[in-house]
């Protein structure tokens, strides 16, 4: 009988199918104009490939938890990946664009499934007090793919074909097959619970508008009227499904799990927090190229330092947690990675680039730390029987949040240009949208206050004095 795999085994095989997804996010914008031509089609039209996805993930996170528990979590991970590298083949053969959307809607099935039951077979799997590890491990691939995703896409148009964005998830998601089928332990809930179908239905047709109505705003792809209408009717059907959970006894996103105040603050801090974690990815490589003249390649290596930052975190979280707490962490540990982020806002040309990359790695670091404490306390008052639950809930915020950073740091940076009358982005445009974004997340560090100085010591280890 073989051992039963460590943590970072099982916390690496999940990372890696969250890098594949994160990755394919990211990587895909720089190929756009380059399919529109194999396609014949305008590239505004290409747009469709962004927003179907999207769509798709809106719509099956929330009910992720829900079918992991009722066909167990190990089974539903690996369908997960085989729809995902199966959605990609499809995409890298698409003769056509209605043929690539169809593609990426199947793409998109899979990614809702392998992050949130990723975690849950982790949170399942994993004893808590080893928990600040495996988080710290599965984190770091999931923080790399959206840094390098722009500068590999270009790379890739600029040498072989777009279609190889697609291919080179192939190898990965073969391997993170058979790797989850011999290591990853088959956790299941202990009952099934009746599927919730009209919460199905409520919750898909809200996220989807949020999500849809912001990614459109984000990128001004159509009127303001537009997307302001989507929102708003995403926000309507929302207070609906609010209206339809309070009245189920298992609702497929389970609002009654705020009641842990763990959990929520970490909803809501790390709901303002990712804020800016969702603009950072966007804006600089834009100030790199717009602002700084560099190409795509440079602007890619200069953004690459953050990712060699959050490496370097996976191996101090633990003992900082243990000796600080997941209070203070979270706290002064927040306000100096926003520190770092808001050092972006004084780049300039003429800077020295070991400057630029120093404060890129430390706040790499920092950053990467924040996330790790949010992750794992999130669950440290949820009983396990919950875990799939809010599993759901957590990464269906979380997307959601990420969207909305993109679409403030688009804002600001399309306000300060209109109100300079700038004909295109300055410079000093971006360092306005860097500082919005900024604020906007300082206020995540008077909620953590909130939280309990012995708030998931279990799993930190850490004896308040």
């Amino acid at each position: 009988m073989s051992p039963a795999p460590g943590f970072r085994t099982i916390a690496l095989i999940i990372a890696s199918a969250m890098f594949m997804e994160q990755l394919d996010g990211t990587i895909l914008a720089t190929a756009l104009p380059s399919m529109a031509t194999s396609f014949d089609v305008s590239p505004l039209h290409m747009s469709v490939a962004l927003t179907s996805y999207m769509l798709s993930l809106a719509v099956f996170i929330p009910a992720s938890g829900a079918v992991a528990d009722r066909y167990g979590a190990r089974d539903v991970f690996r369908t997960a990946i085989v729809l995902f590298t199966l959605g990609s083949m499809l995409c890298g053969i698409a003769p056509n664009l209605p043929t690539l959307v169809l593609a990426r809607l199947l793409q998109g099935i899979g990614g809702a499934m392998m992050v949130p039951v990723g975690r849950l077979v982790l949170l399942r799997s994993v004893p808590k007090h080893e928990l600040v590890s495996a988080m710290s491990w599965l984190l770091v691939p999931a923080l790399i793919g959206p840094v390098i995703g722009p500068p590999l896409g270009g790379l890739i148009v600029t040498w072989l074909s777009w279609r190889w964005i697609f291919y080179i998830n192939l190898p990965i998601g073969i391997v993170g097959f058979i790797l989850a089928t011999r290591f990853v332990p088959d956790v299941r809930a202990a009952e099934r619970t009746p599927f919730d179908g009209l919460g199905f239905v409520l919750s898909g047709i809200s996220l989807s508008c949020l999500v849809f109505g912001l990614e459109l705003a984000s990128r001004g792809a159509t009127s303001p009227l537009g997307s302001t209408g989507l929102v708003a009717g995403g926000l309507a059907v929302g207070a609906l499904y609010i209206w339809h959970a309070r009245r189920t006894r298992y609702p497929l996103l389970d609002l009654s799990l705020m009641r842990y105040q763990t959990f929520r603050l970490s909803v809501v801090g790390g709901s303002l927090t990712r804020i800016t974690a969702g603009s950072v990815p966007f804006l600089l490589p834009l100030m790199m190229q717009l602002g700084f003249g560099m190409s795509a390649a440079h602007s890619g290596i200069v953004t690459f330092v953050s990712a060699l930052g959050a490496m370097a975190m996976k191996a101090t979280a633990a003992p900082l947690l243990r000796r600080f707490g997941f209070r203070s962490v979270l706290v002064w540990n927040g306000v100096l990675s926003l520190a770092f982020i808001a050092l972006c806002a004084a780049f300039r040309p003429d800077w020295p680039l070991w400057i630029i990359y120093a404060v890129l790695l430390i706040g790499g670091f920092f950053q990467s730390l924040q996330f790790t404490a949010y992750n794992t306390v999130a669950y440290a008052d949820v009983p396990s029987e919950r875990f799939s639950s809010a599993t759901s809930f957590y990464t269906t915020f979380q997307q959601l949040m990420l969207s909305l950073g993109i679409c403030v740091a688009a804002a600001s940076l399309h306000a300060s240009v209109t109100f300079s009358g700038h004909t295109q982005a300055q410079i000093g445009d971006f360092s306005v949208a860097f500082l919005v974004v900024t604020i906007v997340s300082l206020f995540a560090a008077p909620i953590c206050a909130l939280l309990p100085r012995n708030a998931g010591a279990e799993m930190s280890g850490h004896r308040a004095r």
